[in-house]
């Protein structure tokens, strides 16, 4: 853990996806002003598209000292391997409608707060998760969960707001198919049928569900849960259990931690989404990078609170 105000003065750039901002400008004025107060050097740029996103890092990583993201989990998640790439540092500004990483990192939503624990620097590592070679926070999942992010249009974004997690999961409840699993984690094979399997590397997904009590963003590991086929009345006594992380109680779930995994699927070719987008098919291999970035975190924030 180090503290970033220890340079003479902090050179940031700030990223913000334009469609996330949600009236958000007379907020992000003013926390620029906050930073730019506490010596900070700040760059403002507005980007459409991940490629932007990563193009604006590349361009100026040798003068940066401090990448900060204000959007979803999906546009902070698509410059995690161009953080990494570049070991540049990351603060989030939640801007859009989960916010799953800033709760996994204990950051509060209301963005003058935000920027204050910006201003104060405080950095600790995190880990990324990594699915066929492409880097993700929070958690990917494949089944119930793809579907779920299917059903999340930007209609029911709009018109449901916090609750449209909700709405979807009940909407992909009735599109979902079970299929057939081949797993191998830390050289230990299983063989299951499944609706649903999350990897998680972060502790928050789909707008705050917990991917398993004991997780946290650095301990190393990663938390897998496999949802077998089950009632829809099952599944919604489940439910409870899954928001809060403990999964592992119901009989009809498979959880398991571990720091390499590799699945194969019957059918062939799943679609594999990451921090609420697509990023991958089966056959998968997954990993842990342990202390991949340094991120913002409030002062006083101990890696095992995280």
């Amino acid at each position: 853990m180090r503290n970033l105000n220890a340079a003479p003065q902090v050179r940031a750039l700030l990223i913000v996806n334009p469609k996330a901002r949600n009236g958000a400008e007379s907020d992000l004025d003013a926390g620029i002003t906050t930073l730019r107060e506490a010596g900070f050097n700040v760059e403002f740029f507005q980007s459409h598209s991940p490629e932007q996103t990563r193009q604006a890092i590349v361009e100026r990583h040798r003068q940066l000292d401090l990448v900060i993201i204000g959007g979803g989990d999906g546009t902070i998640s698509s410059a995690a391997g161009t953080l990494h790439e570049y070991q540049l540092p990351l603060a989030v500004l939640p801007l859009g409608t989960a916010n799953d990483l800033a709760r996994s990192l204990a950051l509060p939503q209301n963005l003058e707060e935000v920027f204050a624990i910006i201003a104060a620097g405080q950095l600790t590592p995190i880990d990324l998760g990594s699915v066929n070679g492409r880097y993700f926070f929070n958690v990917a999942n494949m089944g119930l969960g793809v579907k779920v992010t299917e059903e999340l249009t930007p209609e029911v974004k709009k018109h449901w707001g916090v609750f449209s997690y909700l709405k979807a999961f009940f909407a992909a409840l009735m599109r979902v198919k079970q299929f057939k699993l081949r797993l191998n984690i830390d050289g230990q094979a299983y063989k299951l049928r499944s609706i649903q399997l999350a990897v998680g590397n972060g502790r928050y997904y789909g707008g705050g569900n917990v991917v398993d009590e004991q997780t946290r963003i650095d301990d190393g590991q990663l938390s897998l849960y496999c949802i077998k086929p089950q009632s829809l009345w099952d599944l919604l006594t489940l439910a409870p259990l899954l928001r809060d992380g403990r999964q592992r109680q119901a009989k009809r779930v498979f959880q398991v931690r571990g720091k390499q995994i590799q699945l194969s699927t019957r059918p062939k070719g799943m679609a594999i989404h990451a921090d609420g987008e697509p990023i991958a098919h089966t056959p998968a291999e997954f990993s842990i990078v342990p202390e991949a970035l340094e991120v913002i975190v409030p002062r006083d924030q101990t890696c095992g609170e995280l």
